[in-house]
């Protein structure tokens, strides 16, 4: 069995100014469900930094890249309180050819930091 994994840090105080500065920033990078499920929360830029570390730690894991390799919705963090993840689009199809089985996520955060691990065993 190969295991893979990947990991992200990002500070929540990035995501916030991101979300206050770029008026597209939401719907570039997250699916409906999971903008409705971020704003829903009492500190949304916690659960959006939460859910953008999710992406790149799964891109990462998937030996997919991170940014312009794929579409940031591509990747959609579901489900609480144990995150799952869903892919659609190229990174599925990457994902399919590249025999990538269970996707394991894991997501933290503190005041001021999100973390997340993802680990990727084979099909």
């Amino acid at each position: 069995m190969t295991v893979s994994v990947g990991t992200d840090l990002i500070e929540i105080e990035r995501i916030r100014r991101a979300l206050a500065r770029y008026a597209r920033f939401r719907e570039r990078c997250f699916t409906e469900a999971e903008r409705a499920y971020c704003d829903s929360r009492p500190n949304p830029a916690q659960s959006y930094a939460g859910r953008f570390a999710g992406k790149e730690a799964v891109g990462k894991a998937l030996g997919f890249g991170v940014a312009r390799a794929f579409a940031w919705t591509d990747i959609e963090i579901v489900g609480r309180p144990k995150p799952s993840v869903r892919l659609s689009g190229r990174v599925k199809v990457w994902a399919e050819r590249a025999g990538a089985g269970e996707i394991d996520l894991s997501m933290t955060h503190s005041r001021e930091l999100a973390q997340a691990v993802a680990v990727v065993t084979d099909a």
